[in-house]
């Protein structure tokens, strides 16, 4: 009874067969995960290639085998050369012959603007076919341009000017109000002189249908402007848009890695790593072309307005258009029954609705199309020209897709057609300013950087493994394991791009990294003074351990969050290799180094170890 008395009161202890013991799925995935990283980070260890891209477009007069005779002749060094249908690499043993190549080879082309410089990844193809690929480098790293752009808001707010002085003259019609006068101010101001009488029916009316817009009285006028909470609202609007339109004219050009972000009120910055001939980016990005479908009117009707055709002539159209630029959903160049370029234009279903009920009513009339486009002057005022393409007679209603001709050359065809897919700018803008940074830079930040990183790493690998001994050669493998970890995660994630003060992100990983090692070994430490088994103390130490790990990486995991969600550029790479190096750290630290110490010490009940 006295035995069975005192089983019942003594606390149970865990069987030591149960300490310090991992499931073999736990291996399965630490072992898993390593290998998978380690050939997400494999690419990134082979670097880049210098290469040059051939359009097919560029018209290049040599073959294949001629390109590589034509190189070896001029002593320029040949790797490889992959030849596609649309597109011809030819990659370069030597980055410093790369500007050399493109030389030589655009004497032999039609168009020298459709061979580009580029980066290509060495590794062996069987690696990149996995779906494997090297780490996106930043600008400041890989090279590239750097455009600053200008968005004017002042056309959006004069559209809407426009736009409520028509509503304006409709209603005075309407109500039999005469000598009305609409006179534009600065910006979105709208002067108006009218009767006394009728200046109460304005006012209502205007505060009813635009109560947007603010009526004050100027003297013997009526002045009317947007409500300072609309223009910000039409501001960040616009530029937002803008952004988004950016986004996918950079993508049409094929450029993953870019970057655009809003500077300021009204400026966006982009970055274009690994572009260094930009004059294809800048055509596209700093270019605002896009098109309008008027009514060709009677010169003498109202609310018309003269726009030159391309011989110089005016064309009298309608103020207002049928159908916008904004309205296209796919632009794409062809050649017609004549031999003529042409654009084939497919309409969202809003822009399909009213070109179809304008063409219903207006069969056997005719339609022009105008091309449109801003500029700055060397005055460095902005300056819009617009200017009728086309003029046809509509023969039938025009659905949602149609074609238009007049357009110029295949080439201008081609980049009309671009530029109409990837979105018609809602507000002009200019390149203000424009930077170039070339690869040579790049690779002298890349070896300083990385030069400091092996340093570091260097001296912790030496520290840990002389002052923590036994466990330190433990926390020394989990370390390299984090590295490898960090690197892949950083290859595999979408849009993941590395910087330089990313790779002061990674140096400083290095260091939380093995702080989650040194808690838990003095954890360890102090239960070994406690006189513990070393087996015990082990299990004891970090389970002690992981609290005091855990909030420390979550408030700093707080802050690299704040960092990438505010920040920009430079400080969004820092902040994405913190973040991502606190999940590996903790990762490696906790998982991965308890795995192995349970495997070389985790039955280890002596009491006389010292760590």
């Amino acid at each position: 009874m006295l035995i069975d008395s005192i089983l019942k009161t003594s606390p149970r202890r865990r069987p030591q067969a149960l300490l310090n013991h991992y499931a073999v799925w736990k291996y399965v995935v630490l072992v898993l995960t390593l290998v998978v990283m380690a050939f997400s980070a494999l690419p990134t260890w082979f670097g880049e290639d210098a290469a040059i891209q051939i359009s097919s477009k560029a018209g290049l007069s040599l073959n294949a085998q001629e390109i590589a005779q034509t190189l070896a002749q001029h002593h320029i060094r040949l790797k490889r050369l992959d030849a596609e249908a649309q597109q011809t690499q030819v990659i370069l043993a030597d980055e410093q012959q790369q500007t050399a190549a493109k030389v030589l080879l655009a004497r032999f082309a039609r168009d020298p603007e459709q061979l580009t410089l580029a980066l290509t990844p060495a590794a062996p193809s069987w690696l990149l076919d996995l779906g494997f690929s090297p780490i996106k480098l930043g600008l400041d790293l890989r090279g590239g341009v750097q455009f600053l752009l200008d968005v004017d808001i002042t056309p959006v707010y004069q559209a809407q000017a426009a736009a409520l002085a028509d509503a304006m003259r409709d209603f005075a019609l309407k109500q039999g109000i005469r000598s009305i006068q609409i006179q534009p101010g600065h910006d979105e101001q709208l002067h108006l002189s009218l009767p006394d009488s009728a200046k109460a029916a304005v006012r209502q009316f205007v505060n009813s249908r635009y109560p947007l817009w603010q009526v004050t009285a100027d003297g013997r006028q009526l002045l009317l402007r947007l409500a300072p909470q609309e223009k910000t609202n039409l501001q960040n609007l616009t530029v937002q848009q803008n952004l988004q339109i950016m986004r996918s004219r950079i993508a049409a050009l094929g450029i993953t890695e870019a970057l655009v972000q809003r500077q300021g009120e009204n400026l966006i910055r982009i970055e274009l790593p690994g572009v260094q001939d930009p004059a294809t980016a800048k055509q596209v990005i700093g270019a605002t072309a896009t098109l309008a479908f008027y009514e060709v009117t009677q010169a003498a009707a109202g609310n018309t307005q003269l726009i030159n055709d391309r011989r110089g002539m005016p064309i009298s159209v309608a103020r207002l258009p049928v159908v916008t630029g904004t309205h296209i959903v796919d632009a794409r160049a062809g050649i017609g029954e004549m031999g003529q370029a042409e654009v084939n234009i497919t309409l969202d279903a809003e822009g399909g609705r009213l070109m179809t009920a304008f063409s219903k009513n207006h069969v056997g009339k005719a339609m022009a199309t105008a091309f449109s486009e801003y500029g700055r002057g060397t005055d460095g005022k902005l300056t819009q020209r617009n200017e009728i393409i086309s003029v046809a007679t509509i023969q039938s209603v025009l659905p949602e897709r149609f074609r238009i001709t007049g357009v110029g050359s295949p080439q201008q065809a081609q980049q009309l057609a671009l530029l109409l897919r990837a979105g018609s700018m809602t507000a002009p803008v200019t390149i203000v300013e424009e930077r170039t940074i070339g690869p040579s830079l790049g690779a002298e930040n890349i070896h300083n950087g990385f030069a400091a990183l092996a340093l570091g790493l260097g001296m912790t690998l030496l520290f840990m493994a002389l002052w923590y001994r036994r466990l330190g050669w433990v926390a020394n493998i989990a370390l390299l394991a984090n590295m490898v970890l960090l690197f892949g995660l950083l290859a595999l994630i979408p849009g993941a791009v590395l910087t330089l003060p990313g790779i002061a992100g990674l140096v400083l990983t290095v260091g939380m990294a093995v702080d989650t090692n040194v808690l838990i070994f003095e954890r360890i430490r102090d239960k070994l003074q406690e006189g513990r088994s070393f087996a015990h103390a082990i299990d004891r130490g970090f389970d002690s351990a992981f609290s005091t790990i855990f909030d420390a990486n979550f408030t700093t995991m707080i802050t690299a969050v704040v960092l990438y969600a505010i920040g920009n550029g430079p400080v969004q790479g820092f902040a994405l290799t913190l973040g991502l190096g606190l999940i590996t750290s903790m990762f490696t630290g906790i998982f991965a180094s308890r795995a192995i110490i349970n495997l070389a010490y985790g039955r280890n009940f002596s009491r006389e170890v010292r760590v």
